[in-house]
């Protein structure tokens, strides 16, 4: 690895170790989301327990990660992760509670299957994380675990960034499927977000029963 990688991997664990070292911690999860802001879709909400001394090259903001380069990555994270949890939430119940407290419910749910899997793995002495970061949200349901939200945090924390990629990964494969279903819509391509071509195919086709009522109410 380049000491330049190096460096940025360094301070990109930052938060983490300050909190190993300041409070004693031995295990912290991160958690972030993908899909808050399409027009279809689920919300897909990831919770990544990785160890310590993890140091995967690359690893940062989905957001700033090429895609081929982030399914690499999620292989490298989800094969060292000491535990991780997929929670996804759909646009039916998106549409029920608003796209705020599905973030939430989908975030429990992940937090809950992180800590299934540690039931599994009995030989870590692991029953859930010491604590948990989290990208922005406040007022959720962590399953008892203290958690610090962090603003931005996928960019500025390493266990947020690892969630932001099994997160992104994983909605960005089930948009592929939907695609093939539903190939007039382009969602391979823009993953449900709205763009003007996506927009433009609402107002040709309608709308199919993966798009979210409560915002594309605006395009018919």
């Amino acid at each position: 690895m380049k000491e330049k990688e190096l460096e940025r991997l360094q301070q990109l664990k930052k938060i983490e170790e300050e909190l190993y070292m300041q409070k004693g911690l031995k295990t912290i999860a991160g958690i972030d989301e993908a899909g808050r802001g399409p027009l279809a879709g689920p919300v897909v909400v990831a919770c990544c327990l990785m160890p310590r001394n993890s140091m995967i090259e690359g690893v940062n903001d989905s957001k700033k990660i090429a895609e081929k380069k982030r399914e690499k990555l999620y292989e490298s994270i989800t094969e060292e992760a000491i535990s991780y949890g997929v929670g996804i939430i759909g646009q039916t119940e998106i549409d029920e509670i608003n796209i705020l407290n599905a973030t939430k419910k989908g975030l429990t749910k992940a937090i809950q299957e992180m800590e299934e899997k540690l039931k599994q793995k009995p030989e870590l002495g692991i029953i859930k994380p010491d604590a948990i970061l989290v990208d922005a949200l406040t007022k959720i349901d962590t399953d008892g675990i203290p958690y610090q939200s962090i603003v931005h945090g996928d960019a500025i924390s390493y266990s947020i960034a690892c969630s932001s990629i099994i997160a992104k990964v994983t909605r960005d494969r089930m948009m592929r499927q939907w695609d093939e279903i539903y190939p007039q819509y382009g969602f391979a391509k823009h993953k449900g977000y709205g763009t003007a071509a996506h927009i433009q195919a609402i107002k040709e086709y309608g709308l199919c029963p993966l798009h979210r009522r409560s915002f594309t109410k605006n395009f018919l």
